[in-house]
């Protein structure tokens, strides 16, 4: 309707549409003939479905490649141009258009992808009984399979390093870690993990680890593992989880080390409630009793204005349906949230295995980031309605005093305790851009790190040689720098910024002290990490 009442930008779009179709008839012309000719549209930078040889050196395969990406593109330029419509309703569209273009890619069916073909002759036919049986498999366990379940367990190749739960209660565990040198800087440190999926994200095997990284360099880590929700705990709310889960760990990191202040970490989901804590705590206690001196986030967002391509899902209605769904179990289930993100990136996250498991007859790879990413949790359901209805879709959040938790109005321009903010620039969960208007809305000292890759390997980035990926860091002011103008200011390091934020950190941690025992006599364990609570289902 948009375009017909817009009729000269429609003609428009429809000139520039037949010169590109002619270009490509003459291409197909060539190719037939066989002579050579270069491909008039190519794929995106991150596509890989068409990176083998012979969907370009097969003049049939190349194409049924190109006619596909024309129509792809051109359908997306159209939805993305539409005049009239609000940039919310076109990103809308464009998403859902898209999702159906890569289900209906050459690539995705046995009879049109040719490496799948080959396959099948090759192996006489075993490549397509084994994706046959891995379907059979991927079909019995309800989900696509990007890992093998059985190459991971969690407390033995997983999650591995020693220490002692220390604290239990109906909402977590709280994790001490027994220390890796002899002495640590006095005070504690305090990571508060999401919710969303499990903590072992940050102990994962002994290389990637980055809590055996943080005791190899002498700092007293405590770590929180969230219970897995059921709809016993459907009234559980936000306040719950600051009161009872945040604030718990600090006081009770405090009383274990005998020190007055701790250094806090919040990543994704708990770096919105470490945000919102650090403004809660900021009014509830007089600044010489501020339990936490300094805060660190990773991949955050308090300014829910564009929240990335989630915002897909984030309106009123879809609101009101999900809420009341969850009303019904008392509880989101992990998987539908899994696919809910994993429909962000469908070609990567879920035809590249429907492809690679059921036309080539792969068995899924063993990657540990893989298996954590399929270790679902679910979201009670006071909780995550007020969660999706007041952050998302209201972006309360960074209004004065627009919410009051446990207590307290929330003002985010009250906390002033340095912070260490760190966002991916692949990221489709937390986009770095958006991540960066944090610091627009805190005072206090701040340094901003930008890492490359995405919400999780941006993180789980440990240092090695030669270097894999890069960051640029660097001071940043409130409301004095926009995302881009702060990245051409500062200055793109290789490797890995886990270094860089032990230089921030480990001076402000205080004098060394000998190091701790994961439990004590006062706090006795009640379980060995990884306690108990990561292992429910």
């Amino acid at each position: 309707m948009a375009w017909m009442l817009h009729p000269q930008e429609l003609a428009e779009r429809l000139f520039r549409l037949s010169t590109d179709l002619l270009e490509l008839q003459a291409h197909s012309v060539k190719r037939s003939l066989g002579l050579p000719s270069v491909d008039p549209v190519l794929p995106q930078a991150d596509d890989a479905r068409f990176v083998d040889p012979v969907w370009t050196e097969s003049a049939s395969w190349d194409l049924v490649k190109e006619w596909y990406l024309a129509f792809t593109h051109h359908i997306q330029d159209i939805l993305y141009e539409t005049p009239a419509l609000s940039d919310r309703e076109r990103r809308r569209a464009a998403f859902w258009w898209r999702k159906w273009l890569n289900a209906v890619a050459p690539t995705n069916y046995l009879w049109s992808n040719p490496v799948a073909l080959q396959k099948l002759v090759e192996t006489r036919g075993e490549s397509l009984w084994r994706g046959v049986e891995n379907m059979m498999e991927d079909v019995l366990s309800g989900n696509v399979r990007m890992t093998n379940p059985d190459d991971f367990k969690v407390g033995e190749n997983l999650a591995t390093t020693p220490g002692a739960v220390v604290f239990r209660n109906h909402l977590l565990e709280v994790i001490h870690y027994a220390p890796r040198s002899e002495r640590v800087g006095a005070e504690p440190l305090v990571i508060v993990t999401p919710w969303i999926n499990k903590y072992y994200i940050l102990d994962l095997t002994a290389r990637k680890s980055m809590v055996r990284y943080l005791l190899d360099q002498g700092v007293d880590v405590f770590i929180t593992s969230w219970k897995n929700p059921d709809a016993s705990m459907r009234d559980l709310a936000f306040d719950d989880y600051l009161v009872e889960g945040i604030d718990r760990i600090v006081q009770l990191a405090r009383e274990f080390t005998g020190q007055s202040r701790v250094h806090a970490v919040g990543y994704c989901i708990g770096g919105t409630a470490l945000a919102s804590y650090m403004a809660w705590a900021n009014r509830r206690y007089p600044p010489e009793q501020m339990p936490v001196a300094d805060w660190t986030l990773f991949t955050t967002l308090v300014d829910f204005h564009k929240p990335g391509d989630i915002e897909v899902f984030i309106d009123p209605g879809s609101i009101d349906h999900l809420t009341e769904q969850m009303a019904r179990k008392g509880y989101l289930d992990g998987k539908e949230m899994a696919a809910s993100f994993r429909l962000l990136r469908s070609n990567s996250l879920v035809w590249h295995y429907i492809v690679k498991g059921w036309l080539y007859g792969e068995a899924p790879a063993a990657f540990d980031v893989l298996y954590w990413n399929m270790d679902s949790t679910r979201m009670p359901y006071a909780m995550h309605a007020w969660y999706l209805r007041e952050l998302y879709l209201h972006n309360r959040l960074i209004q004065p005093g627009s919410l009051t938790v446990a207590g307290q109005p929330i003002d985010l321009g009250i906390i002033r305790q340095a912070l260490y903010a760190v966002a991916a620039e692949d990221d489709h969960i937390a986009p770095w851009q958006q991540a960066f208007r944090t610091l627009h809305h805190v005072s206090g000292d701040k340094r901003f790190v930008l890492t490359t890759s995405g919400h999780i390997l941006g993180i789980v980035n440990p240092p090695v040689r030669p270097a894999k990926r890069a960051y640029w860091a660097g001071p940043a002011h409130r409301k004095a720098d926009s995302p881009r103008a702060w990245q051409a200011n500062v200055k793109q390091h290789a490797g890995s910024w886990w270094e860089d934020w032990m230089h921030w950190l480990k001076p402000r941690l205080g004098e060394s002290v000998p190091a701790r025992p994961a439990a004590t006599a006062e706090f006795p364990s009640l379980a060995a990490a990884p306690g108990t609570y990561v292992h429910e289902h």
